[in-house]
């Protein structure tokens, strides 16, 4: 389905929009055994990161006219190898206006869509000042480098009269003024709440020779260096603020308005939130670095919901930290916005993650959980393992929605780590596995994350297809090895900007297999798997004979054959169970190289059931319905099957109905 711009996340929204469907699933399985902690590298009070960049800002919000006047000092400490005199910046806020190519993209991918004047966002660079080299406001240039578009103004590049030379830094000092728009994706506003991210002239990643600094795009999210940011904010009194890093001071000023101070390390981006009617919940997490301080921004409504929130992130803080690594920052900020505003929900920054919940969400529906599990998830894959996202979004979203599935799994079970209500049970790979059979052969899992054929392709692929090829890729290596192939990863390429060929070098030298054959077809390709039992029969080894003996029972001589045909594109050895009414059980090894292969036997006994993949494993499979076959039919099953279909079409019309 189609994401749309509504009061429900894109990532909520697609779940919600198959959630009924998984209720097929059966029930809880018991969770895993947690395997001993991951070992830490990290040294206390020493750098994490390279620290390419270095932000000084202070703003002040007019929370009147959602405005922001702004200074920021940026530090750049030249690494790249070479002299540089170009530079470029994003101006993301600059996408909420009806020409640019973030609406253009929206428009196209929801033509319902309807533009309003409160949705104008803007940021505009009043005076840009390098040291040492002079005011170069009007030296500044808007550039489209995806597609060209003239009316967009999310990059500009400036070029400086003296180049920067290796090893050396360079200092902007830059005056900005941004309107902040009625919060639609991501950044905004909702009555008295602010959600204030993209909000700064933010510099490009140096990366393979050249500026890569793309376009706001409706698909994308960020890619950007790590450093260490300073940040002042200036608003009224009485709001709760909460941000990126940790408060370092508070001063209350004769204008009835108060200054906060926020320090962040080794992140590579700043956002902040705000709201006088904000309840703060606090707990802490001790893990392999020391305690580590939650802090919940609960909107009132919601605030008997706050204990789920801490659940989960706890519980997922204690996996992370024994599967991967330990979370090296001081604290985590959970936003809850507010009514209307869930277009900020489900988001991730460094060390601040915004959630999403109703004041009516029973117990049985995990959406909550979910959400903020997967959203700290980001804090490992995206915030401290920083691939490139307009590029390599699966490296992102798709490893952070598999590792989100056994994380869901562990905590809440297996089949039940979705829905466990009513007598219907979900859980939460079933459900990526579902979502990715309506679109698995539109686009490549490579693809960059604003070229893809729609929206809907660019989350199913992106999120549910990513995975499910993981899921799958389990049954080639092993669970385990697959969990230390992801800690590797990540103690690996933490801090840094690791690629798609890194991860998959990885994968290969931790399981010791060349993997490529599956990577060409899973990850590169759009293949699509799909075996079935094609055909099933036993005949009597006498059946020439004129007047054969009456059929006994273990004394009969049957032939048998069973044809396993791949109906797809996608190459995968498989296992086929075969039984026979005598009790005995074979199975079959097929490498799926041909079109299709026949099993032929001749025993005693007639075969009366084949199955492909009898234990599961191949959740690439993009119709397990055909996956089976007996030899006699079975009515009751059918019977079942449809009415399960009636009333889970209606369920999930009632959903739709009410999202709209």
């Amino acid at each position: 389905m189609q994401p749309r711009l509504r009061a429900v996340p894109p990532k909520v929204f697609a779940l919600v929009s198959v959630l009924a469907a998984a209720a097929l699933v059966a029930a809880a399985a018991p969770a895993p055994e947690l395997p001993p902690p991951a070992a830490s590298t990290f040294t206390p009070d020493t750098p994490l990161s390279e620290r390419v960049v270095a932000y000084q800002i202070e703003a002040r919000l007019d929370t009147e006219k959602k405005t922001l006047e702004a200074t920021e000092t940026l530090t750049y400490r030249n690494r790249t190898g070479r002299p540089l005199d170009l530079f470029a910046f994003h101006l993301y806020l600059n996408a909420f206006q009806p020409q640019s190519t973030f609406m253009r993209e929206v428009r196209q991918g929801s033509p319902d869509f309807e533009w309003k004047e409160k949705y104008r966002g803007s940021i505009e660079v009043t005076r840009l000042e390098v040291v040492g080299q002079g005011d170069l406001t009007g030296k500044m240039e808007f550039i489209q480098p995806d597609d060209g578009n003239p009316d967009d103004r999310t990059v500009f590049q400036v070029r400086l009269p003296r180049p920067v030379p290796h090893g050396g830094e360079v200092q902007f000092k830059i005056a900005f003024r941004a309107q902040l728009p009625e919060v639609l994706a991501r950044t905004g506003y909702k009555r008295d709440f602010f959600m204030v991210g993209q909000w700064f002239p933010k510099v490009g990643v140096w990366w393979r020779g050249a500026w890569n600094c793309h376009q706001f795009h409706r698909n994308t999210e960020f890619f950007a260096d790590f450093g260490t940011y300073d940040v002042k904010v200036t608003l009224p009194q009485g709001t709760v603020v909460g941000a990126t890093g940790v408060e370092v001071g508070r001063q209350p000023n004769p204008d009835g308005t108060q200054t906060l101070a926020f320090r962040a390390e080794d992140v590579h981006d700043f956002v902040w939130t705000a709201d006088p009617s904000f309840r703060v919940v606090e707990d802490s997490f001790t893990g392999g670095l020391g305690p580590v301080k939650i802090r919940l921004l609960m909107q009132p409504g919601h605030l008997a919901q706050a204990p789920r929130y801490l659940q989960a992130l706890q519980g997922t803080l204690r996996l992370y930290d024994r599967w991967f690594g330990p979370y090296p920052y001081t604290q985590i900020t959970v936003v809850d916005p507010p009514h209307g505003g869930f277009g900020a929900g489900g988001m991730e920054y460094p060390m601040l993650i915004t959630a999403s919940t109703t004041w009516w969400m029973p117990a049985g529906l995990l959406l909550p959980e979910i959400v903020v599990e997967h959203e700290f998830g980001h804090q490992y894959w995206y915030g401290m393992v920083a691939t490139n996202e307009f590029e390599d979004a699966w490296l992102d979203e798709g490893i952070n929605a598999y590792v989100e599935t056994k994380v869901m799994a562990a905590l809440y079970g297996e089949e039940t780590s979705v829905l466990n209500l009513w007598g219907m049970t979900a859980g939460d790979a079933r459900l990526s596995r579902l979502q990715y059979r309506a679109v698995p052969d539109t686009d490549p899992m490579t693809r960059s994350a604003y070229e893809f054929m729609s929206g809907g392709a660019y989350g199913t692929v992106t999120y549910a297809k990513t995975a499910t090829v993981l899921r799958t890729l389990e049954s080639l290596i092993g669970e385990e090895t697959l969990r230390r192939a992801l800690q590797t990863y990540f103690q690996r390429y933490r801090f840094t900007h690791p690629t798609e060929e890194d991860f998959l070098r990885t994968v290969e030298e931790v399981s010791g297999q060349n993997l490529g054959w599956f990577f060409d077809q899973a990850v590169r390709g759009t293949h699509v798997l799909d075996y079935q039992v094609r055909t099933l029969r036993s005949d009597r080894a006498d059946w020439h004979e004129e007047n054969p003996p009456e059929e006994k029972k273990g004394e009969t001589l049957f032939r048998s054959f069973v044809v396993v045909h791949r109906k797809g594109d996608f190459i995968f050895p498989v296992e086929v169970e075969v039984k026979f009414d005598n009790g005995e059980t074979v199975r079959e090894h097929w490498d799926g190289r041909d079109r299709w292969v026949r099993f032929r036997y001749e025993k005693k006994a007639r075969v009366v059931s084949a199955e492909i993949d009898p234990d599961h494993k191949v959740w690439l499979d993009t119709n397990l319905f055909n996956n089976s076959r007996t030899r006699e039919s079975h009515r009751r099953a059918t019977r079942k099957l449809a009415q399960y279909w009636l009333f889970l079409t209606q369920f999930l019309a009632q959903w739709l109905a009410w999202l709209a």
